[in-house]
């Protein structure tokens, strides 16, 4: 067992949130118990993840997707009182890390996708874009063959460029706009979770192949490695619910 305030105290150590202008408030968002026993990490605080959290007896719940979201309607109703009712009424520890999760080095989201897709010498290139290479290049066809087996979703490909892919760029989630940090790099291809109708212009007209491979699919892996960081670090049980959305 270990105190709220001694992990928020770590994860805040961890993860820096004082470095990043964000779209929402990272760290505690919603208190409920001073004590934590059980850990349930997930990409977006959905009903569906609290509920199942609430099944699993957890004290806290730490996502990547939070609340209270810059222009969002600010009142307490519909599915926002749903959510919150539930997180107050089981005293339940709501914890979200948006942009400082993307970015960390060991836990981020885009680290950890670099694991998953076995890419090799994964490094930041530029803002929260990275950088790295295939220990073999592929074909355009093939890589993609390859984002899906590791993902287990098909990604949307577009684009026309090198016969070989080898040198890597990405950023998880919605970050199709940050194509042309690839471009300028002079990289055969990029991926993000999300993409928008001008990307589809860029990546046949600059040259270069992308890959759409599913905002929620690429940012599964930063949070729950997070969680198995804490479950180490103070000895808690930890356990990863992957509540599926296809986009």
């Amino acid at each position: 067992m270990a105190t709220r305030d001694t992990i928020l105290a770590k994860l805040n150590e961890w993860l820096q949130p004082e470095n990043f202008q964000d779209y929402c408030p990272n760290g505690l968002q919603v208190q409920g118990k001073g004590d934590v026993n059980t850990i349930v990490t997930g990409v977006t605080a959905s009903r569906a993840l609290i509920e199942a959290a609430i099944a699993a007896n957890a004290d806290m719940v730490i996502v990547h997707h939070g609340y209270f979201w810059k222009g969002e309607d600010q009142r307490i109703q519909g599915m926002k009182r749903e959510r919150l009712k539930r997180l107050l009424d089981n005293d339940l520890n709501l914890v979200a890390y948006h942009l400082p999760l993307d970015d960390h080095r060991e836990y981020g989201n885009n680290r950890q996708l670099a694991d998953i897709l076995d890419i090799q010498n994964p490094r930041p290139l530029s803002g929260l874009v990275w950088e790295g290479e295939l220990q073999e290049a592929m074909s355009p066809e093939k890589f993609g063959l390859h984002i899906a087996r590791a993902l287990h979703r098909e990604p949307l490909r577009v684009g026309e460029g090198n016969a070989e892919i080898k040198r890597i760029g990405w950023c998880t989630g919605a970050a199709q706009g940050f194509i042309n940090t690839a471009l300028d790099a002079g990289l055969d291809a990029y991926i993000s979770g999300e993409i928008s109708e001008p990307t589809t212009h860029t990546a046949r007209e600059c040259g270069i192949h992308y890959y759409a491979a599913g905002h929620h699919a690429t940012e599964r892996y930063g949070v729950k490695a997070l969680g198995a960081a804490l479950e180490k670090e103070f000895g808690l049980s930890h356990r990863f619910i992957d509540c599926d959305n296809p986009v």
